[in-house]
């Protein structure tokens, strides 16, 4: 049976607003009261909650935190970068995987509202739905900070920390143009979501700079699984006309690329070149070098944490802040054009 506040009371002979303060560290105790309620509560083995702890303090010192895909890399070290500053600053986390689901995203942003959290560090799924105005309509009247993480709210004006996805393709495309390609493909991400959007801008600004014709049949409208992927890679494999380079919008998606480049012998670059927008680290690690653009991402959780923070610290503060990061193009040699 759970030791409570009131056992630790009747064995130091005291009241329970006098064990309250002393768990507390809140309002006067004699020393010599102050050492018999440390010695029952040592006796009695008594741990206190966190939660009543927090709820009489009316401060949890607890975030939450909501990705899309936990097991994507890249929200992995976005949730790395926020792991190391809250531990800086003794916050605690709570982590909601919505697996690109509204419906699951709604119901984690209620649960971590009953959940007493000061604030939440989110990169939404889309809200271009059927439940786009209950999806505003909650994130709006949680009563604590956003910070958004690479995605945006229709709609709103919230705090956030972005990449910018037009440099990051127009980049990678220019370097397959400036390698000889023209005949360049682009596997994008759900339109439905901005950074896809971006990402196809930045493509198509690039072809247009360098005077290529921008072709709507080496367009290929992807999701951002390694599964859509993979089957839209067969399909380009199969065109009589086929392009000499693949832009592919997301780390995911340059995996079911491979896998068909792998079924079908198609050798990279000599066949194929690609780049793949954020890095597949298990690319590395078999020593397969696929070229890609690198976002920020741990640089990325750090600073989403830290403006969360700053808004708990000035909550007086109106001015939404957000701020735009620069990728970076790692090139490794698949984005070659061997003639």
């Amino acid at each position: 049976m759970a030791v409570t506040i009131d056992d630790i009371a009747k064995a130091a002979g005291v009241s329970s607003a006098t064990v309250s303060r002393v768990l507390n560290n809140s309002g006067y105790v004699k020393d010599e009261t102050r050492e018999k309620v440390l010695k029952a509560i040592k006796e009695l083995n008594y741990t206190p909650s966190a939660i009543a702890r927090s709820l009489s303090k009316k401060k949890t010192n607890t975030i939450g935190v909501v990705v899309p895909e936990i097991n994507n890399p890249f929200f992995g070290e976005i949730i790395k970068g926020i792991s190391e500053v809250a531990d800086e600053h003794n916050f605690n986390l709570i982590l909601c995987n919505t697996d690109e689901d509204i419906k699951k995203e709604l119901r984690a942003l209620k649960l971590l509202k009953e959940q007493r959290i000061e604030g939440i560090l989110i990169t939404p799924t889309s809200t271009d739905s059927d439940y786009s105005s209950e999806y505003l309509w909650t994130i709006e009247n949680l009563g604590i900070p956003v910070v958004l993480i690479d995605g945006h709210v229709k709609y709103s004006n919230f705090n956030g920390v972005f990449v910018d996805h037009i440099k990051g393709a127009y980049d990678a495309v220019k370097t397959l143009i400036d390698e000889g390609h023209e005949k360049i493909a682009i596997i994008t991400g759900r339109m439905n979501s901005r950074p896809a959007r971006e990402r196809l801008a930045g493509y198509k600004k690039a072809l247009k700079l360098h005077n290529i014709p921008i072709k709507e049949e080496y367009i290929f409208y992807g999701d951002y699984t390694h599964e859509k992927a993979y089957e839209i890679t067969k399909k380009i494999l199969e065109m009589k006309d086929r392009p000499t380079a693949i832009f592919v919008s997301s780390n995911m998606m340059v995996l079911g690329c491979i896998k068909a480049f792998s079924e079908n012998n198609i050798e990279i670059p000599k066949d194929m070149a690609i780049i793949g927008f954020d890095k597949v680290e298990v690319l590395n690690i078999i020593g397969m070098n696929i070229s890609f653009i690198n976002g920020p991402t741990i640089e990325m959780g750090k600073i989403a944490m830290k403006m969360l923070i700053d808004i708990l610290n000035n909550s007086q503060a109106t001015d939404t802040k957000t701020i735009n990061l620069s990728p970076q193009l790692v090139l490794k040699g698949s984005e070659k054009y061997v003639r």
